[in-house]
């Protein structure tokens, strides 16, 4: 019943895509795939993997099936390893700092099998029929998902950028075989964007390559494939505001970030996302008011399937820092560390922004006491030599 109910929903949405002549691979329409899915986006990625593995087995030879699964988990982990906290990616010191990550190596083996099984499958079709858009499809989004993992937790980005380049190629011809293919659009439009946002030194070296990239294109493909894209479109929105806070266009990451949180009420990292992008536009008090409530609907039973309380306890933390509450930003921060399953990435920062913060208010013992434990739990890390610096002469900045 759950999935016909859905199915319905779903069919009505597909006839307004079908009037728009968008072209998808039938199975994003299957009432299992869009029952996967809703978990998916309400952050419940237990029951969308349950969903979709059942289904990888009743489906098995068929790239996009596979490619269903890989998503899941891949997303699955980065949201277990705090990585999915946009704050994260906001400016260019992710590219070029030393960071602290735990990467699961048992479910790291087992995306890349599922990669792999998924663009052999591909690659067989396309043996078959070198034009089956469905197949070209399939292998783009599966190199790209796999791209996210290697970038994101390996941090291994010339891998990544050969993976994204592929993934790019594939749906590239996708669209030049079928122009309404619209969900294509999501990878085309992230690999436009974010070549032409790189640093300028990244962007001369491959530029060497003759590999080129817009933000406007990049933008362009994005709108096109929220608004009709039928598997990506929720996707090629939450990347749109994640373009658009990197671009400083706070009220109209805002406004994006509204539509979808309305759509998704229960998905914590959409809440989130509201309350980061508040904070950063410098709204001040109406930003922990954002983050504030986020712990109060939290305290409601199943209001959110998951929720990852130290990313809201670390952007409460920022908020408070920023309206000079630093006892109470620096209280935020700790609980953010203390917090059992937090992420090593996301310890490490929040400790040091404790001890920042102490210093300021004149708690030097309790400053010490941070920036040591942030040593301690990334000894290697950019944030580790902050620390470092700090334990010898106390932080001044606010």
């Amino acid at each position: 019943m759950r999935w016909r109910v859905i199915g319905i929903l779903w069919l009505a949405a597909a006839g307004a895509a079908w009037a728009a002549g968008v072209d998808t691979n039938p199975m994003n329409y299957d009432p299992q795939v869009r029952a996967a899915y809703k978990d998916f986006y309400n952050l419940d990625y237990t029951g969308a993997v349950e969903i979709l593995e059942r289904y990888h087995g009743a489906h098995k030879g068929d790239p996009q099936a596979t490619a269903y699964l890989v998503d899941a988990l891949v997303f699955q982990e980065l949201y277990n390893e705090d990585l999915l906290d946009t704050t994260f990616y906001a400016n260019d010191g992710f590219l070029t700092g030393r960071h602290a990550t735990v990467e699961d190596e048992k479910k790291r083996d087992q995306i890349f099998a599922l990669a792999d099984e998924a663009v052999e499958e591909a690659n067989w079709r396309l043996s078959q029929n070198p034009n089956d858009v469905n197949a070209l499809f399939a292998r783009a989004w599966v190199r790209s998902l796999r791209c996210t993992y290697v970038a994101m937790v390996e941090r291994g980005y010339g891998a990544g950028f050969r993976l994204a380049t592929k993934a790019r190629d594939d749906a590239a011809r996708v669209l030049e075989l079928d122009p309404n293919y619209v969900d294509a659009k999501l990878i085309t439009g992230v690999y436009e964007y974010v070549v032409g946002a790189l640093p300028w030194p990244f962007k001369l070296m491959i530029g060497f390559a003759g590999i080129t990239g817009s933000r406007a294109t990049g933008l362009e493909m994005l709108r096109d494939a929220g608004n009709r894209g039928v598997l990506t479109g929720l996707d090629a929105r939450t990347a749109i505001a994640l373009f658009l806070r990197r671009e400083g266009k706070y009220d109209q990451a805002i406004e994006v970030v509204r539509q979808l949180k309305n759509e998704y009420p229960h998905d914590f990292l959409f809440c989130l996302e509201e309350a980061n992008l508040r904070k950063d536009a410098g709204e001040g008090m109406r930003a922990v008011d954002a983050y504030r409530q986020i712990q109060t609907d939290n305290a409601k039973p199943g209001y959110f399937a998951e929720a990852r309380m130290e990313l809201a306890d670390f952007g409460l933390g920022d908020a408070l820092r920023g309206q000079r509450h630093y006892d109470d930003a620096a209280e935020a921060y700790e609980q953010a560390a203390a917090t059992r399953g937090a992420g090593l990435e996301l310890k490490i920062r929040s400790l040091l922004d404790a001890g920042e913060s102490r210093d300021v208010s004149e708690q030097r013992q309790l400053a010490l006491r941070d920036y040591q434990a942030a040593i301690d739990a990334g000894p290697s890390t950019s944030r580790a030599d902050q620390a470092r610096r700090y334990l010898r002469a106390p932080y001044t900045g606010n």
